[in-house]
């Protein structure tokens, strides 16, 4: 099959390529590691993140994208070139259209430096689109309708959250609290309360397994016994966590997105306001995945709270829906000659 077209979710933690009637065909974490002394790219991805806390001094294994935006622009080049000619395959002569998200706040040459790069990786046709648009039509939201609809994207680096209305984002807040800081709240969370040093591989699991957004009852608790090395005599040491040392963690980062949420629906014109409290907002992208995180967000602000069907998955779903759709949702695609 020839790829003339593929929808990128270039992510902070994890890039996710869309392409029409095969639909997301890689999922990988966008992480690269490289050579110090001739900066030679060594691996990207998934083999990348392999060598995360295990390398020579003469390796470095970092993530080109701060924040959702291109930190390191060489290498996001790189990234964008691996994963346009891994969907290509073969027929990798043949350049393909590519939409890309980017945050709501990323600035203009934030974006022109997305589509830039891009375009040397190898697209014919380069577009981005926000990513609360994406999420949003993503989750199954009619987003060219004259109503109010409000998305909560919760992802590695950023989250966002967007009032919606006639195919535009309204109202909007971007804050760098996501899935990154959680996993580094989580590590000196542990450091500071158990003496025990982690790294953030490890403080993912935990939140991925047993991380809660508000305290467990002792019959639902869980909890994790993770390895790390004891901060006093410096040993490998044991130790099992809790479901709520990790909502003790989150708790301040938490306020700040209920504080983004706040903001935004005080910005919210009274009649859009209206149509939200009646169809409740959406919570999508890895963050949503914290247990309870919906009910807390509907306990501090009255306004029922939805995570949605395959909440990872939105903002990639959502470039294949733009690329298949390009008149209806011309409005929300930006491009720079």
């Amino acid at each position: 099959m020839i790829i003339t077209k593929l929808g990128i979710d270039l992510g902070t933690a994890n890039t996710l390529v869309f392409v029409p009637q095969k639909g997301i065909i890689i999922n990988e974490p966008s992480i690269v590691a490289v050579s110090k002394p001739d900066n030679k790219v060594l691996a990207i991805g998934t083999e990348a993140k392999q060598m995360v806390g295990k390398t020579p001094a003469d390796i470095v294994v970092y993530r080109p994208l701060k924040d959702g935006v291109i930190a390191d622009y060489r290498v996001t080049q790189s990234i964008l070139r691996y994963f346009i000619n891994k969907a290509c395959g073969f027929w990798g002569f043949i350049k393909p259209d590519v939409i890309i998200s980017v945050p709501a706040g990323s600035t203009s040459t934030e974006r022109k430096a997305v589509i830039d790069a891009a375009r040397e990786a190898g697209s014919r046709n380069t577009y981005v689109v926000k990513e609360p648009i994406l999420a949003a039509l993503g989750a199954g939201v009619p987003i060219n309708s004259a109503s109010g609809n409000m998305i909560v994207n919760i992802g590695g680096g950023v989250a966002e959250v967007a009032v919606i209305s006639l195919g535009g984002i309204v109202s909007w807040a971007s804050i760098r609290v996501a899935g990154d800081r959680f996993d580094r709240a989580i590590v000196d969370h542990i450091k500071k309360k158990h003496n025990l040093t982690i790294g953030e591989r490890t403080a993912e699991e935990l939140k991925i397994h047993i991380g809660t957004a508000t305290p467990l009852n002792e019959k639902e608790k869980l909890s994790m016994e993770i390895k790390g090395q004891d901060t006093v005599e410096g040993l490998p040491q044991n130790k099992v966590i809790t479901s709520n040392d990790i909502a003790e963690a989150l708790q301040p980062y938490l306020k700040e997105i209920i504080q983004a949420v706040k903001n935004v629906l005080r910005e919210t014109p009274p009649e859009l306001a209206a149509d939200i409290i009646e169809k409740g907002m959406i919570i999508t992208g890895g963050g949503s995945l914290l247990r309870n995180i919906d009910d807390l967000i509907y306990k501090t602000t009255s306004v029922p709270t939805y995570v949605a069907d395959d909440p990872l998955l939105c903002v990639a779903k959502g470039t294949g829906i733009i690329l298949d759709n390009l008149d209806i949702y011309k409005r929300t695609v930006q491009s720079f000659k």
